[in-house]
């Protein structure tokens, strides 16, 4: 997920609260919202007194559908700025709650809540279908195209987003924060079809609209500049990269995702040392896998080969500590399996069973992936295929194609690819773009 759920969160709690108490009908069928919940919501560690509030009103009342709305909201923004995913729960609990309380025809916040909850835990296609029930509930809204669309997306149901994010700007109005919701979706699209310059412009044009809010979002800010500096990453523009994501840092002080890429643009730059304090600075706020993982080859590039282990080590426990983290994790943990040559039957399994549901473009790369290292040469070549379907200009997909051309035997087609990676992002990753470097040496 590139592209900020905060703006979306804001929208759909506006309209929550403009709906909840309306509406008449029977109780909705739909399973997501018929399974059992908890007798009421446990107490988080949150020192926000917003958040202390609302679990204090919900604690008297646990009827209290309306604050269950919001405290559901304020556990996703918690994710959504520190990347504690033990909030998940906590959000799903209290979404569940609120429609145990009262139904969804009379509670299309709670609904929509829910579907912002199964986003966030990556079950696109449950968040799909309920943005579909609220569209029947709450019919001719922007805010419910924009959660469709946003699921969609996720799914690789490109062509069926595009429609939803047009309908969600069609309904949406002048608004800036719609305004600035639109362009953070148009700048995912152009990043998926190979434009990255419109990336770019996009996520500059929202970042604007950002800063022009009354009251601007600081996260959804340190947010942009961030994605602007991904974009720069993505084209081998280190320096400008590193600009943006120190200005990530300047307006969100700690903020997890820009320490991480900073790591990486530091790393880019030939300098290990600098990326290793990053990353560790990143790690001890959230132990994300792909960031533990990125710290383990780091360490094993400066000869800290013990260290590198334990990171290693630290990344199945992450990706498999719960069930919810299998959800979240298990494309990251398939693409570690992958990159450093371990597990291959496991790792195919994994990518496998995760592309059934949702079948989005590094879904088939992950595919491609995992093929090639678990031998079925020809299941990598067709999903390869399948993943660069959009003319997307990611460094890692061409790598990938040129690596599965050469384990064919196409030495034309592995130059080609290969050369378009490293030409594109010279040092797309600290272990594989040298690995790329060497094949393409081998082809010549």
């Amino acid at each position: 997920m590139l592209f900020s759920q905060k703006f979306q969160l804001i929208l759909i709690c506006t309209a929550f609260l403009a709906s909840s108490c309306g509406g008449t009908g029977e109780a909705v069928s739909n399973p997501a919202t018929a399974e059992a919940v908890p007798a009421s919501v446990p107490v988080s560690k949150s020192s926000n007194p917003t958040v202390r509030f609302l679990e204090d009103r919900v604690k008297k009342d646990p009827d209290d559908f309306i604050a269950l709305n919001k405290l559901a909201v304020e556990y996703l923004n918690v994710v959504r700025e520190t990347g504690d995913v033990a909030y998940l729960d906590l959000a799903s609990r209290a979404a569940k709650a609120s429609l145990a309380a009262m139904p969804a025809e009379q509670n299309r916040g709670g609904l929509g809540v829910l579907a912002n909850v199964q986003y966030s835990s990556h079950d696109f296609a449950g968040a799909r279908d309920n943005a579909l029930r609220l569209m029947e509930l709450d019919p001719g809204k922007g805010y419910v195209y924009q959660m469709l669309g946003d699921a969609q997306l996720e799914l690789g149901q490109y062509d069926e987003a595009k429609a939803a994010f047009e309908k969600m700007r069609e309904l949406g109005g002048i608004q800036t924060i719609t305004r600035s919701a639109m362009e953070q979706r148009l700048a995912r699209l152009s990043l998926l079809h190979g434009d990255l310059a419109k990336a770019t412009a996009h996520f500059q044009e929202s970042l604007k609209l950002a800063r022009s809010m009354p009251d601007p979002p600081k996260e959804t800010i340190a947010w942009c500049q961030w994605q602007i500096g991904e974009v720069d990453f993505a084209q081998g523009k280190y320096e400008a990269a590193e600009k943006s994501f120190r200005d990530s840092l300047v307006t969100y002080p700690d903020y997890f995702r820009a320490l991480s890429a900073l790591g990486r643009a530091r790393a880019a730059r030939g300098d290990l040392a600098g990326a290793i304090e990053y990353y560790e600075k990143a790690v001890k706020i959230i132990p994300d896998p792909y960031f533990v993982a990125t710290l383990g080859d780091l360490y094993k590039l400066s000869g800290r080969d013990e260290e590198a282990a334990r990171q290693y080590a630290l990344v199945e426990q992450i990706a498999k500590l719960t069930v919810l983290s299998g959800t979240l994790y298990n494309r990251q943990l398939a693409m570690f399996y992958a990159d450093h040559d371990l597990k291959a039957n496991e790792a195919y399994d994994l990518a496998a069973k995760e592309f059934e549901a949702r079948r989005d473009i590094y879904g088939a790369d992950a595919l491609a992936w995992t093929a090639l290292k678990a031998g079925k040469l020809e299941e990598a070549r067709a999903a390869i295929k399948d993943a660069m379907r959009l003319g997307t200009r990611d460094a890692r997909l061409f790598y990938h194609a040129g690596m599965i051309a050469k384990a064919a035997g196409d030495a034309g087609e592995a130059k080609n690819y290969l050369a378009q990676a490293l030409k594109l992002n010279p040092a797309f990753d600290p272990l594989q773009a040298p690995l790329a470097n060497k094949a393409l040496e081998e082809l010549k």
